[in-house]
């Protein structure tokens, strides 16, 4: 019976390496898979000894092949690999890894998500006579296990919303979180809470997390990997992934297939290949710290060895996080650095629960390991004294603002506090004469006291004129048109046709009759929201470009320069409206759909940056965004966790980050730095989602309703907080800045 079993599982290990190869053949692997199929008949006429022999020699050989085929994998077959049921799960991580382990926060279907697993472990150093017990929570994609009830590790957003209440719960009570990742991708569904918003409050919050954090990447796909995965240490199996989009979706995208047509396999190869999604691309660009060797052709149950090396990495980073905050004895860190081995990590005692100072330490480090990554991926073509001219800028705001903000206006309090003390007695005696000086003119019957009723005891500012009737510099080539317009409603709600020269000029692409927006320049918002001549661009010369070598993609981003003037999807500029002053970073959609790389990222981490300086308030303007650009892989996925902790820093110190969304809006920076804003408005034009109407249908094949991602729906599901008529955005902006935000805003 057990000869019968052994040969049973070569036979099952020789069709393993057949699925991960993919629909390439090996000779070698085809002529194993015959001598197995020979045996079987064989083993009644054979002794147990011979039997046992010729096993033990098909095993060897197959032992040198799978490492053979090791050496020839390609980026797409670690993809099979990541995806294949025999693939280890988190559950066979639990039971293998750590010593003590019990699963919380439910397994139901409809307010839980079951693909997102919780547990509260433990992991037990014995150092000489001493044990002590480390604390940890484990949260984690489970794809396997009930893979149908686990929905392949693509998780709702109640499940990522899960994962952050245990997340903060280890915050509370001081204790590391291990994450692991494993999932093709979060589920695109806009039930609340929505699952950008749900993926954007997880980052925003994990930013600020004070205990350390260490992730494990399997597979990580896109938004889904980032809800989890903003770690101080970030490390990733060798045969892992980690993209901004899977390559058969990369495919569909440069193949612009449709419908029911798929991508070709030559097309998905050279995808998977030039979005560098592997661990070794990911370690090379700075993405990950460090690499977990895998077994060849990828990590399965029976390889016990590779959880003892998995057990001892993660015990290792940890306690690498613990002593970059933490001060340690000099002898402790000598024999830390000398515990190379697996076997001799867990000799050193190194206590995980952080003090206040070094949880603050954390924190800040942090935020400067992530600032750090994608500066490689952009172009930057700033002069040498444009360059400089920028530092000194910073220098000066950085001066300034400290003198006026953080001591002038310390003794400018107090000084205000007296002069209006001073003022009200004045005022009080004054108020007495004038009172009864105008009595006494009364009786002379020489005036009659008012008795209007003005209610208006108070005004934030004077009424808005309407944009409308602005004469600016820009008109809109639509206005120049000498033809009709028919409105998409007119067949519903009986709309007149208008000229263009008017609907485009006067009425600002607003139907006079039902109020549909047609979609208008960005240049017209800066002509037509901002004050005449206040906008003033800078970073400018930072461009997009083609970090991970894509082909042909530096013809479209050059073409793309030549047809917008631009350098990038994203504007960042200075501008007043009705005289205060603003940051403001815009993604224009006619520059490749808006789509967020890392020169983009770093344009908005930059202007987040300077209006905090300036105690400015930041106004991020989405024209459009088609989401993370997929030809730069990871250098634009980072973008998500990047941007959102410089808008975390910014809003924690009195910044105020408003997101207005028009056109369409959709996936990563949704799902991160735009959905995190407090304050989401969008115009009636908008459309606002996590997943376009082509990939839901793709990845659930669910068709989705044409008003699905519509601003009113988005409203509906709490995403935005009001919906905003294109005429009325200069009014309401102004209005917002007056009251909202923080308290160190220079105007206040």
């Amino acid at each position: 019976m057990d000869i019968e079993k052994n040969l049973d599982a070569l036979a099952q290990r020789v069709a393993y390496a057949r699925d991960i190869m993919g629909p390439r053949s090996n000779d070698r692997l085809e002529a194993m898979s015959r001598d197995i199929a020979l045996l079987a008949p064989q083993l009644d006429t054979l002794d147990i000894d011979e039997a046992l022999d010729r096993i033990g020699d098909i095993a060897r050989r197959m032992s040198v092949l799978e490492g053979d085929l090791d050496q020839l994998l390609t980026p797409m077959d670690k993809v099979r690999i990541v995806r294949h049921p025999q693939r280890v799960c988190l559950k066979d991580i639990l039971e293998n890894v750590y010593d003590n382990y019990t699963e919380i926060g439910g397994r139901d279907e409809v307010s839980i998500d079951p693909g997102m697993l919780i547990a509260r472990a433990y992991i037990t150093r014995r150092v000489g006579r001493r044990t002590i017990h480390h604390p940890v929570m484990v949260v984690g994609q489970e794809k396997g296990h009930g893979q149908e009830f686990r929905n392949g590790g693509s998780i709702k957003p109640w499940g990522n919303a899960k994962a952050l209440k245990y997340m903060k719960v280890a915050a509370r009570e001081n204790i590391p979180i291990h994450a692991y990742v494993s999932t093709p991708g979060s589920y695109p569904i806009e039930d609340y809470p929505g699952a950008a918003q749900q993926i954007a409050e997880n980052i925003y919050e994990m930013a600020g997390l004070d205990v350390p954090i260490v992730a494990v990447f399997s597979e990580g796909g896109s938004g889904g990997a980032e809800a989890i995965a903003l770690a101080d240490r970030r490390l990733m199996l060798s045969h892992g992934y980690y993209s901004v989009i899977s390559p058969e979706g990369a495919a569909a995208i440069e193949g612009r297939v449709h419908g029911q047509t798929r991508a070709t396999p030559e097309l998905i190869e050279k995808c998977a290949k030039h979005q560098m999604i592997t661990a070794q691309d990911n370690l090379k660009n700075g993405y990950i710290d460090a690499i977990i060797q895998e077994p060849p052709l990828g990590v399965r149950n029976e390889h016990f060895d590779f959880f003892k090396r998995l057990r001892a990495d993660m015990i290792r980073a940890t306690d690498e996080v613990v002593l970059s905050v933490q001060t340690v004895s000099f002898l402790r860190r000598l024999a830390r650095r000398r515990a190379k081995k697996p076997e001799n990590v867990e000799d050193v005692l190194i206590r995980w629960e952080l003090n206040g100072k070094a949880r603050e330490e954390l924190v800040w480090k942090r935020y400067q390991k992530y600032t750090k990554m994608a500066r490689h991926a952009f172009v930057d073509k700033r002069g040498i004294m444009e360059k400089l001219a920028a530092k000194h800028m910073e220098f000066f705001f950085s001066i300034y603002t400290t003198l006026r903000y953080e001591i002038l206006k310390r003794y400018q309090k107090k000084l205000v506090r007296v002069a209006t003390d001073v003022t009200d007695e004045i005022h009080v005696v004054t108020s007495r004469m004038d009172r009864m000086t105008c009595q006494a003119l009364e009786k002379l019957g020489l005036l009659q006291l008012g008795r209007g009723d003005d209610s208006a005891l108070t005004s934030l500012s004077a009424p808005a004129g309407d944009i409308r009737c602005n004469e600016t510099s820009y008109k809109s080539p639509k206005s120049l048109e000498d033809r009709e317009i028919s409105c998409p409603h007119s067949g519903t709600r009986g709309c007149l046709d208008t000229w263009a020269r008017d609907l485009f000029g006067e009425f600002a692409g607003v139907c006079p009759t039902c109020g549909y927006h047609f979609p208008m320049e960005y240049q017209w918002y800066m002509a037509n929201v901002f004050d005449r001549g206040s906008v003033h661009e800078f970073n400018q010369s930072i461009a997009a470009g083609n970090p991970t070598g894509f082909p042909l993609f530096d013809e479209r981003i050059k073409k793309a320069k030549e047809t917008t003037h631009l350098q990038s999807a994203c504007m960042t500029f200075n501008a007043s409206i009705m005289g205060i002053r603003l940051t403001c970073g815009m993604l224009v959609a006619n520059f490749r759909g808006g789509s967020v790389g890392a020169a983009e990222g770093e344009k908005f981490i930059r202007a987040l940056d300077l209006a905090r300086k300036r105690h400015q308030p930041f106004l991020a303007y989405v024209h459009g965004t088609a989401g993370i650009r997929i030809q730069e892989g990871v250098n634009g996925l980072i973008q998500m966790p990047r941007v959102t902790l410089a808008v975390r820093r910014y809003i924690e110190q009195g910044g105020l980050y408003i997101v207005l969304y028009d056109t369409n809006s959709y996936a990563g920076p949704v799902a991160s730095f735009l959905g995190c804003s407090p304050y989401q408005y969008a115009v009636r034009s908008a459309r606002i989602g996590f997943a376009g109407p082509g990939v839901i249908r793709e990845t659930t094949g669910v068709d989705i309703p044409p008003d699905y991602h519509s601003a009113y729906n988005a409203l509906s599901r709490g995403h935005i907080q009001d919906i905003w008529d294109r005429t009325d955005i200069r009014a309401n902006v102004h209005q917002a800045f007056l009251t909202m935000g923080g308290s160190n805003l220079y105007y206040r």
